[in-house]
């Protein structure tokens, strides 16, 4: 099995390209550093030639509901035209809980992704993650003013990298699942007490406010927006687990 990974150098694509390897399939990574461009369409179709199966876990550069619909409909359009052409019998995205219900931020972008996934002729899966134990740092950053950070008050089960990988990655060796499979992590708690933990790590312990006016990934949700359903693949790291190992 020839398998191309389109975004193979980033956080999931980079353990996504190991766990296919463990798998025992040629894997052809694609990226900016091997010459092909998602966004222009170059190279892609060299890239896909006499692949069975081409992995999306290409990135937005921006959160922001334009930029990253503007690049998921442009990258993933190019990436299906060329699937495509060259035959390939399963498209595996890489998308987010909550695409179907939130219509707002990157989660809008992201629901524009899986449509496109839904309506061409390439087979294929898609894959939904909680957000990654990364993101929280991240909400932190975005969160800080003089008064504290502050973050929505949100249920959360945060997934480790490595678990989405590992499940993208047994997809992609898989039958195409036309429609989507959701991961999650091991536990359902606050983020306001993760980015207490986060905050407390790096050594800047201070006030987290939880504000339900504080946006997450560019759109401002309700408590239980961006919990999974019952059948979700749960992974196995915890949120401390990635903290002691940073």
């Amino acid at each position: 099995m020839r398998v191309v990974v389109a975004g193979a150098t980033g956080l999931i694509g980079s353990r996504t390209v190991a766990r296919l390897r463990d798998h025992g399939v040629e894997v052809v990574p694609v990226s900016r550093g091997e010459g092909v461009d998602v966004s222009t369409g170059q190279g892609l179709d060299r890239a896909l030639r006499g692949a069975e199966v081409v992995v999306d876990v290409t990135d937005a550069p921006s959160r922001r509901q334009q930029a990253s619909t503007a690049f998921f409909t442009t990258a993933t359009g190019n990436v299906l035209k060329a699937a495509a052409a060259a035959d390939v019998e399963h498209y595996v995205a890489l998308s987010v809980v909550g695409a179907d219900r939130i219509g707002s931020g990157y989660f809008q972008a992201k629901a524009a992704q899986e449509d496109l996934a839904r309506h061409t002729t390439v087979p294929y899966s898609v894959v939904r993650a909680t957000p990654f134990h990364e993101s929280v740092e991240a909400a932190a950053a975005a969160g800080t003013r003089p008064d504290g950070v502050h973050v929505p008050p949100l249920l959360l089960r945060p997934v480790s990298a490595d678990d989405v990988a590992a499940l993208v990655a047994h997809v992609a060796v898989g039958l195409p699942q036309f429609g989507v499979v959701e991961t999650a992590g091991p536990e359902e708690v606050r983020l306001e007490d993760l980015t207490a933990e986060v905050l407390g790590f790096l050594g800047r312990p201070g006030p987290v406010i939880a504000d339900a006016r504080a946006p997450f990934f560019g759109a401002v949700l309700e408590k239980r927006d961006l919990l999974p359903g019952p059948d979700a693949r749960l992974g196995h790291h915890t949120f401390a687990q990635w903290l002691k190992s940073r």
